[in-house]
């Protein structure tokens, strides 16, 4: 009797970048970037059931519509097709993909959708890929795809994304995200930022990422100043931020969403409280990091 995996579902968490540089262009037009990237508890989800061949993608959600842009354009669609092509695999999948996370925020959904679906195929394919084999996959797709495939909580990434090191136990750190109701261009964010020529990255220890003080002296993001200008609400709204208690709040991404740090849950919900009066257009979601992503889960029917 044979036991054959007929769909895998996994969350897609949404990350923050608790700080952003841009170190270099290249001749390319790719940045070197360098940042930690934080998930945190706000996710889509990627349910992914084994068809005959081909892959199709069904989007569902408060977030979807239109700004998800047609299937073959589609994070998750790519990421399931290069995985395929990759394996020689003659199966097929479904993505059924239900969007929470807001489209053109700075909060990596697409890049999310796309790790998530390239560790659960690879689940629903019995694991023929090593996490550093779908790290080579993922790196094409985006410089935040390969954190996501990578599982952790929190990590420092370097260079295009592809160079990361978990922060073991991730971070604890309650987090108020506020989301605007605007939607950013990656692209338009990267063609408007001017590189500051840092070309040498900061120096980081690993124990100060558990301090309140160190992340807030280290949080910052190098895309502010440009879309800060274009966009001078964010800005102020980062403001507010701080003046609601956050110890540290900035742009996440290139944005539109901007992100508070807090001591504690109680004070980022008074926070949520106060700020959601005065900015009715803007959802603020109360949330936390998580220590590491969620795991795909399978389900099997023997035949």
């Amino acid at each position: 009797m044979m036991t054959s995996t007929e769909f895998v579902q996994v969350e897609a968490p949404a990350k923050v970048n608790l700080f952003l540089r841009l170190l270099a262009k290249e001749v390319s037009g790719y940045h070197q970037i360098e940042t930690l990237y934080a998930a945190v508890d706000f996710c889509d989800e990627v349910v992914l059931h084994r068809t005959q061949r081909g892959v199709s993608i069904e989007v569902v959600g408060p977030a979807a519509g239109p700004s998800v842009g047609p299937d073959e354009e589609n994070f998750a669609y790519r990421a399931a097709l290069l995985l395929l092509e990759a394996g020689g695999s003659t199966t097929g999948v479904h993505i059924h993909l239900t969007k929470n996370i807001p489209v053109g925020a700075g909060l990596g959904g697409g890049s999310s959708d796309a790790g998530a679906t390239l560790r659960a195929l690879n689940s629903l394919l019995g694991d023929p890929f090593s996490e550093n084999a779908l790290v080579q996959i993922a790196g094409p797709l985006g410089a935040d795809v390969p954190f996501f495939v990578s599982g952790a909580g929190a990590a420092l990434a370097w260079g295009r994304g592809e160079r990361l090191l978990p922060i073991p136990g991730g971070l604890s750190v309650p987090i108020l995200l506020a989301l605007p109701p605007l939607h950013i261009s990656t692209a338009e964010a990267y063609g408007s930022v001017t590189v500051q020529g840092r070309v040498v990255p900061a120096m980081i220890e690993l124990a100060d990422l558990s301090r309140p003080d160190a992340l807030a002296a280290l949080a910052m993001n190098d895309f502010e100043d440009s879309v800060f200008e274009r966009h001078p609400e964010l800005g102020e709204l980062r403001e507010e931020l701080l003046e609601s208690g956050a110890f540290a709040a900035r742009l996440s991404g290139s944005g539109a969403a901007l992100f508070g740090l807090y001591h504690d849950r109680a004070t980022a919900d008074r926070a949520r409280n106060s700020l959601s009066t005065k900015w009715g257009d803007v959802q603020f979601l109360v949330t936390e990091t998580l220590v590491v992503q969620p795991t795909p889960a399978s389900s099997s029917v023997k035949a």
